[in-house]
């Protein structure tokens, strides 16, 4: 009777063991997804990290089977949505929209920061690079990068450039072209680019480094002169436009937008949501949809974005401390 009595206690132990119960479970990574998934975009709806955020989750939701759900999580820059972010599960079934605020200026700006943009995230894939481009009102006195220059040296102290705000890539570009061209001009910073973008078009201050995107309306209706766009290649929007970098050689600022999870999200459900991301990417109405929006398509692996935030944290730290610009 005990032996009988110990060998059903044993094998009702073996059942309920962790080996035997993870062989009866349905395996997380293979299935995943089974519900929807949310992707967070920390800023507010209308602006471009908000619009690539929606091309891309609505073809991730054809990709994986399972709708992509948005929900905007605008405050601080986009920390708030951040800090957000790196509190979830590590399931897969939240991610975010990360951009150079969120994970390279953020860090440098903010004493306190909630997160840590290397070590707090899982990596998914570098999307796309969103140019920006230096454009003053069409009365300014120059045509060219180089008579730019030379009026801002000619005139030190006389111009102003605005921004959307202090420590914004608006506000750093202008500084990091002020230190690299060794030229003078007072940073006017706005809340928000849409009424910075307003006063430069009206005249009120003559100078602003912008989102392509957002400016290339402006550009082509003539309510705004283009010098320069500010990655190291012309932008394919608009070729004729030269790169700062070929006046200023190794000047280079952008916007960017990558697809993060949070740490420690398992390898396997990051390669899904990486194909999921990759194949939305190559959709020709996306493709169609991001050029006509001026981005450049990327698309990485997660260990290639990885590395970019990496580099990113590092090159603007030293911009961004000798800018002044705090947050916090």
């Amino acid at each position: 009777m005990h032996r009988l009595f110990f060998a059903t206690a044993l094998a009702a132990l073996l059942a309920l063991s962790p080996a035997r119960a993870q062989q009866g479970a349905p395996d997380a990574a293979r299935d995943f997804p089974t519900r929807p998934v949310t992707l967070d975009i920390p800023f507010p709806a209308g602006g471009s990290t908000d619009l690539v955020g929606r091309l891309i989750a609505e073809g991730m939701g054809a990709a994986l089977g399972q709708p992509v759900v948005v929900e905007n999580r605008g405050g601080g820059g986009g920390s708030l949505g951040t800090a957000h972010l790196a509190k979830q599960p590590p399931d897969g079934y939240a991610v975010m929209m990360g951009t150079v605020s969120t994970h390279a200026l953020n860090p440098a700006l903010y004493r306190n920061l909630p997160y840590d943009p290397v070590t707090g995230f899982a990596p998914v894939s570098l999307l796309v690079i969103v140019p920006n481009a230096l454009v003053v009102h069409p009365s300014f006195p120059a045509n060219t990068l180089a008579e730019f220059i030379a009026e801002l040296k000619a005139n030190p102290g006389t111009y102003s450039y605005a921004s959307a705000g202090n420590g914004t890539p608006g506000h750093l570009s202008g500084e990091l072209f002020k230190s690299m061209a060794g030229v003078d001009m007072q940073h006017i910073p706005y809340q928000g680019a849409g009424p910075a973008l307003v006063d430069v078009i009206s005249g009120q201050v003559p100078i602003m480094f912008d989102n392509l995107p957002t400016a290339s309306g402006y550009i082509r209706s003539g309510k705004l002169k283009a010098l320069g766009v500010t990655t190291l290649a012309r932008a394919p929007s608009f070729p004729d436009l030269p790169a700062v970098a070929e006046t200023l050689p190794g000047y280079e600022t952008y916007s960017w937008n990558a697809l993060f999870a949070p740490a420690g999200t398992p390898p396997a459900i990051v390669d899904k949501l990486n194909a999921a991301a990759l194949k939305a990417l190559a959709a020709p109405k996306v493709q169609a949809r991001l050029a006509d929006f001026s981005a450049v398509t990327v698309g990485s692996t997660p260990q290639a974005l990885g590395e970019h935030v990496r580099r990113e944290v590092a090159k603007w730290a030293p911009i961004v401390k000798a800018s002044g610009a705090r947050l916090d």
